[in-house]
């Protein structure tokens, strides 16, 4: 008992197992068979003090590398972070906060939740917003769960193969033991069109989860798709990149039921794949049978604004079995930040960092076409990133491009093994200058000697 960071001394460790009649902390364990227990002892060098540890800290903190410029994307980009986002959610009332279990008394919590719900159905075109969830992925699996609830006898799910690897790989996690079928509908020429999804539509599907931008960053083009999905029964789920919004067609317009993605694009740098919350809206028809959490706005006995945690299924605390969701709490601290950064930027500034996105990435991608002649791998619209089909593996070209300070993109047989090793996703932010731009034309072009 003599490492210093144990707040007990061994005295008082014999006093408590004492005072509960246990012999040993080990026999705390016995419950849990020998076999799966540590024996032996963990191989740790020994302990420091507070001083070595915060010098061993430094020593690794200077050999981080921060000075590359990143042109990493596929679901986590790195946006400029206004210092506003910064400054609230480091206040104590806010990062100390973790759920409003006596709700009425966090109506500045509440106010924020309520404000972050607004700005998500403005963006989306839907009528009603929850208060997040822990991250994109987890909004999808959840919103296809609301499919599956909505259409008696419902088992499948079919979904994108332009959807993101990870999203799948959840959804296959979500639904393995439920007897749930993952039916994927063909890409073509890096999209899905109408015509590969008319076919799989039959009354045993519950939902169809699309993306947009997808995987390779392409915009698809989703008309007739709502028609088709309701016409089976099923539910319309659009998965998209919140800041796209800003400048095409909401999901809402699209005729989606429900509109799912990730908030990391809002104010939160790309550190270590996050931080992340997950956003999912809907249609007011479906407004009871949203998982998680609502904030709803109502008015105080003397006529003043109040706000109220609402509309949560009791089945998810108390009858999980009957739950529809079993996700009772929500991302808060999070989605702080994301309403401070759409406060902050507000919506014609949301725009122009849209435009500027768009407009850099086009740039960059033109630039790569007609200098050193990379084909596309389609000739398809894109938001802020695009997909290239290299003369050689992706991985190899992005580890020649590092020495020269840049992060040159994802490879995509990364996320998807056994896909091309050629294919490489370029994502452009509004962070990025005209000559990191040329720099990394540059870099590329020495890459590929």
């Amino acid at each position: 008992m003599s490492n210093p960071y144990l707040p007990h001394n061994e005295g008082e460790v014999a006093e408590m197992l004492r005072t509960i009649g246990v012999p040993s902390i080990d026999a705390l364990f016995a419950d849990i068979p020998r076999s799966i227990r540590e024996r032996g002892g963990i191989d740790l060098p020994p302990g420091l003090s507070e001083f070595e540890v915060e010098r061993r800290l430094r020593e690794l903190s200077e050999a981080d590398t921060v000075d590359k410029v990143s042109f990493l994307g596929c679901g986590c980009y790195d946006h400029i972070v206004p210092a506003t986002v910064g400054h609230i959610i480091g206040r104590s009332e806010f990062s100390t906060a973790y759920t409003p279990y006596q709700a009425e008394l966090s109506q500045g919590l509440l106010q924020a939740i309520f404000e972050f719900q607004t700005m998500i159905c403005q963006l989306t075109g839907l009528e009603v917003s929850n208060a997040s969830l822990y991250d994109g992925a987890t909004a999808a699996a959840e919103a296809c769960a609301m499919g599956l609830a909505s259409q008696r006898g419902a088992q499948t799910i079919l979904y994108s193969s332009t959807l993101h690897p990870y999203t799948r790989r959840l959804l296959a996690t979500y639904f393995a033991d439920r007897g749930i079928r993952l039916v994927a509908i063909p890409e073509e020429d890096g999209t899905v069109p109408l015509e590969r999804l008319r076919p799989l539509l039959d009354k045993s599907v519950g939902a169809v989860i699309v993306q947009s931008p997808n995987l390779y960053g392409y915009l698809e083009d989703y008309s007739g798709f709502a028609e088709a999905i309701h016409e089976a029964g099923a539910l319309f789920v659009l998965s998209a990149n919140p800041m796209s919004l800003a400048l095409v067609r909401s999901p809402g317009e699209w005729g989606a039921d429900v509109a799912v993605g990730d908030t990391q694009v809002f104010g939160f740098p790309p550190t270590l794949g996050g931080a992340n919350a997950g956003y999912i809206a809907a249609s007011e028809a479906l407004l009871r049978k949203m998982p998680g959490r609502i904030v709803g706005q109502t008015v105080d006995r003397e006529g003043a604004r109040a706000f109220v945690l609402t509309l949560q299924a009791r089945e998810q605390h108390i009858r999980r079995e009957r739950a529809t969701s079993n996700i009772c709490t929500n991302q808060a601290l999070i989605a702080l930040g994301n309403a401070v950064y759409l406060a902050t930027v507000g919506e014609e500034g949301l725009r122009a960092m849209g435009a500027l996105n768009r407009e850099k990435s086009g740039y960059l991608c033109a630039r790569l076409s007609a200098e050193l002649g990379l084909a596309p791998y389609a000739e398809r619209p894109f938001f802020n990133e695009f997909t290239l089909r290299l003369p050689r593996s992706a991985r190899v070209v992005l580890a020649r491009m590092e020495p020269a300070g840049i992060f040159g993109g994802v490879a995509l047989d990364r996320l998807r093994p056994g896909s091309d090793p050629r294919l490489l996703t370029v994502a452009v932010t509004e962070k990025r200058t005209r000559s990191e731009l040329d720099r990394y034309v540059a870099a590329m072009q020495e890459a590929l000697r």
